[in-house]
């Protein structure tokens, strides 16, 4: 953007920017620390009529009520710093009660689910657009709760690799498990995953560990001809998913039954080791919420097997199966960018995975995509 064409109304803005979120870039049109769309999200504009703004093409009016609201978003943060704790120690006790809320946050949310289950008749069909997730996206996509390291807090020598890995991360591409309870005939389809990433540095200095908390949208189907775990596996490598079971689609084929959703709370401990990062979790909650009968009567004519694949169903969640609530085991995977500074927004984070089901070991693949970086630009 040309310099000499911003107006006064623009300038004021992007000043009083600068005051939270660092020096601005004219040539990116970004801000030193932080991204546009978060930075839309704290003022509650759509990125669309933030990016009119930070382009300098909003009318007089747009401008003079985005400086109200930069005005209130900044006496909002003054009287936060008045309220504040003396400031030794206070960055490190004010991130240490962050956790706590967060912690808090899924001990309210696991309860939640488990209301959730307790009262379901089986009713209603849970899409994408699930609340459930909702109180993890508040806890990391709220102006009031920042748990995530800041660029101004970074060592003097810029070496706390993590930072560059804060952020929403999504699931790249869905796969699928076969597996096994008392019967065969049970498939799991991973379909979705957000996971919101900060920096552990309330337990480690050297900024080389993060967590993710991760919410986890998956299904259930259910195959009528109940063909084994071994038919949908290679005959040279018992553990590895035959292609053609990877590239099927379950939803058109007849033989294949959608029986429920499954909502899945999870945390991930990233551990980042030269050029590797080692990657381990294990579930904080579940619910599990069933397609509505007569949906399931027009594909299973029976009322007697639903019953009964319910049944086996409800013991994931009521009996937390070794199987679903054991830690994960993963390989290391490849740094995205062996300069941690250079990781950038759609980086990858790909973890070959084996998961246990009965008497099988099947491996499976699961890639993570950095959607929504937290610090865009580079420690210096």
């Amino acid at each position: 953007m040309n310099q000499e064409n911003t107006t006064p109304y623009h300038k004021e803005f992007v000043s009083k920017l600068e005051t939270k979120y660092g020096q601005f870039d004219s040539g990116k049109n970004k801000f030193e620390s932080t991204s546009n769309s978060r930075i839309a999200r704290d003022l509650c504009y759509s990125d669309s009529q933030f990016s009119r703004l930070i382009n300098n093409t909003a009318s007089e009016g747009e401008f003079k009520r985005a400086l109200r609201n930069v005005n209130r978003l900044l006496n909002e943060d003054r009287l936060q710093k008045e309220h504040r704790s003396p400031e030794n120690g206070s960055v490190r006790a004010e991130r240490n009660w962050i956790i706590y809320i967060l912690g808090l946050a899924f001990i309210i949310l696991l309860a939640y689910l488990l209301f959730l289950y307790s009262r379901d008749t089986g009713k209603n069909l849970i899409t994408k657009e699930s609340p459930r997730y909702e109180m993890l996206k508040w806890s990391f996509e709220n102006k009031y709760i920042m748990p995530y390291v800041k660029l101004k807090e970074l060592p003097a020598d810029c070496n706390y690799p993590c930072y560059k890995y804060q952020g929403k991360w999504t699931l790249k591409n869905e796969y699928k498990i076969p597996f096994f309870r008392e019967r065969n005939g049970f498939h799991y389809v991973a379909k979705d995953a957000v996971m919101y990433a900060r920096c552990m540095d309330e337990s480690s200095d050297d900024g080389k560990n993060f967590e993710g908390y991760e919410y986890q949208l998956h299904e259930i189907w259910y195959d009528k001809r109940e063909f084994p775990i071994d038919s949908f596996l290679m005959a040279d490598n018992r553990t590895r998913i035959r292609e053609s079971y990877n590239n099927s689609d379950f939803a058109s084929d007849d033989n294949f039954v959608k029986i429920a959703y499954v909502h899945t709370f999870f945390r991930n401990e990233f551990s980042i080791d030269s050029t590797l990062i080692n990657r381990k979790g294990k579930a904080i909650g579940r619910d599990i919420e069933f397609l509505p009968e007569e949906s399931l009567l027009k594909k299973i004519d029976s009322e007697k097997l639903i019953d009964e694949l319910k049944s086996e169903i409800n013991a994931i969640a009521k009996n937390r199966l070794e199987d679903f609530s054991k830690p994960i085991s993963c390989q290391p995977t490849d740094v995205p960018n062996t300069d941690f500074h250079y990781i950038d927004e759609g980086d990858e984070l790909s973890f070959k995975c084996q998961f246990t089901t009965g008497r099988f070991l099947v491996d499976y693949e699961k890639i993570f995509v950095l959607d929504d970086q937290y610090i865009n630009n580079i420690c210096r």
